[in-house]
């Protein structure tokens, strides 16, 4: 199986996780960073080159230990990329399936069809790999987490010097400005340049993380435009039909005394 891997998705994850544990949310609370998302608001909506370029982040940096399994290959159409460009990135992969004839399960390559496969075979490997804790799984991480998308973004861009009068609880802690406690134990997972955007963008770490963070959205809900349109739709049969109900109404009563 190709797979491209860095250094700094390699990153073990250890104890809370790389975006944070939900049962840490009674320790000091940070409010993250407030982006302007194209996709927020009523009329939003997903900015497709970003989400590709995010995209591109998942799978050079993140994905080393973080699945994505509720996406399969080919919805990723709907981010634009091609059929063919689809079938040729399923191909990188391979899938176990099975079993055949004599009972036996095996590895093929993937296909549009397929889902994404995770890094880890199942939890215990992952626990296993990173020192007995689980790494979130990204489908839904943008839903999962209070603040949503403005928190991914925080958390990866929130890596700095600690302050020089604060301790962390163990060895092998990083500070984060906006992660719950502000120490978290994955290494910053981001550097200048770490990427090459084949759309010439430049790499900077507040772009990978804003694009990764909409790709990561997207995944979180790919049917938010549809839904979003079908909303406007009953909102707009609503009013018209509230309109000919008092149109009637004053027609049927105009006689009335």
């Amino acid at each position: 199986m190709s797979r491209l891997w860095t250094a700094g998705a390699a990153a073990l994850i250890v104890a809370t996780g790389a975006f944070g544990d939900p049962a840490r949310a009674q320790e000091e609370q940070v409010e993250p960073i407030a982006m302007d998302w194209q996709h927020d608001g009523l009329f939003g909506t997903f900015d497709r080159a970003a989400a590709q370029r995010g995209f591109q982040v998942y799978r050079e940096v993140c994905s080393a230990c973080h699945g994505l399994t509720y996406i399969a290959f080919r919805n990723l159409e709907a981010l634009g990329f091609s059929e063919d460009q689809v079938r040729a990135l399923a191909a990188e992969y391979n899938v176990t399936d099975g079993p055949d004839d004599t009972g036996e399960m095996f590895e093929r390559p993937a296909v549009p069809a397929d889902r994404i496969p995770p890094p880890y075979p199942n939890p215990q490997a992952a626990r296993a790999a990173n020192g007995g804790a689980l790494p979130p799984e990204l489908s839904l991480i943008t839903k999962a987490r209070a603040g949503g998308s403005d928190y991914v973004y925080s958390i990866l861009v929130g890596y700095q010097d600690a302050p020089a009068d604060a301790e962390p609880p163990r060895p092998g802690l990083n500070y984060n400005a906006f992660f719950p406690g502000h120490w978290i134990a994955m290494p910053p997972p981001l550097s200048e340049g770490q990427v090459q955007y084949a759309d010439g963008t430049e790499a900077t770490v507040p772009q990978m993380a804003a694009d990764v963070t909409t790709f990561l959205a997207w995944a979180a809900e790919p049917t938010l435009e549809q839904r979003k349109q079908t909303g406007l739709k009953a909102m707009l049969f609503l009013i018209v039909f509230t309109g000919l109900c008092y149109a009637t109404m004053r027609k049927v009563w105009a006689d009335a005394h």
